[in-house]
């Protein structure tokens, strides 16, 4: 029996990508694109009539964003599946997208080749991720780790990023509290801060700055 075709719905605001995107499903019977939308809202109009089994959505949208759509296609239809894609893959956005029910994450320009692998992971495996987007997730689990500081300075901001004390950290260690306090002034002042919270932040500040370079 003959295999029903997933109908594929693409937001891209890029006026020049829709005609790529019609040749690369010109030929096949795996997928049908049932429409280019340049915005959430458009599909949103015609969704009823549609029933989309995949959505593949730029993030940088005017109106209603990329990933903010995610949640309002979601209560059209929970089974609906949700590829983002951007020209970037930045650390935070990719957080964003996959919290709020995305099956994956692209970064264009999109082969035919990349988009339909994706598609084919997507529907045996109900997520799709590519090598880029992976490093970015794996980076942000890895212990912390700037040029800017000593081996034993990064070792003392990973804890306190854990939430450990100062006694805490000197335990773990297997130092006195008085080193700790000495890294720590340290540290302070190559963040140019004066209170732990102010190091937490500068630190947060430093650590999305480095995933997003990566």
């Amino acid at each position: 029996m003959k295999k029903i075709p997933l109908k594929i719905a693409i937001i891209d605001n890029d006026e020049n990508l829709k005609s790529v995107y019609q040749i690369y499903f010109e030929h096949t019977e795996e997928y049908e694109l049932c429409g280019i939308y340049p915005s959430v809202t458009t599909l949103l109009s015609e969704f009823g009539r549609l029933s989309p089994d995949v959505i593949i959505s730029e993030v940088s949208l005017s109106g209603v964003k990329g990933v903010d759509g995610i949640e309002h296609f979601k209560k059209k239809n929970s089974a609906v599946q949700i590829l983002m894609m951007s020209n970037r893959a930045r650390f935070e956005m990719i957080k964003e997208a996959f919290k709020k029910g995305a099956c994956g994450y692209l970064t264009k320009p999109l082969s035919r080749d990349r988009l339909f692998n994706a598609l084919e992971e997507l529907e045996v495996h109900g997520i799709t991720m590519e090598h880029e987007v992976a490093k970015k997730i794996i980076s942000s689990f890895q212990t912390r780790s700037f040029d800017s500081f000593s081996r034993k300075e990064n070792e003392i901001i990973e804890l306190l990023t854990q939430g450990f004390t100062y006694k805490m950290i000197a335990d773990r260690l297997c130092v006195t509290t008085s080193a700790v306090n000495f890294h720590i002034q340290n540290i302070y002042v190559k963040l140019n801060v004066n209170s732990k919270s102010e190091a937490l932040q500068k630190i947060r500040e430093l650590e999305t700055r480095r995933l997003n370079a990566a």
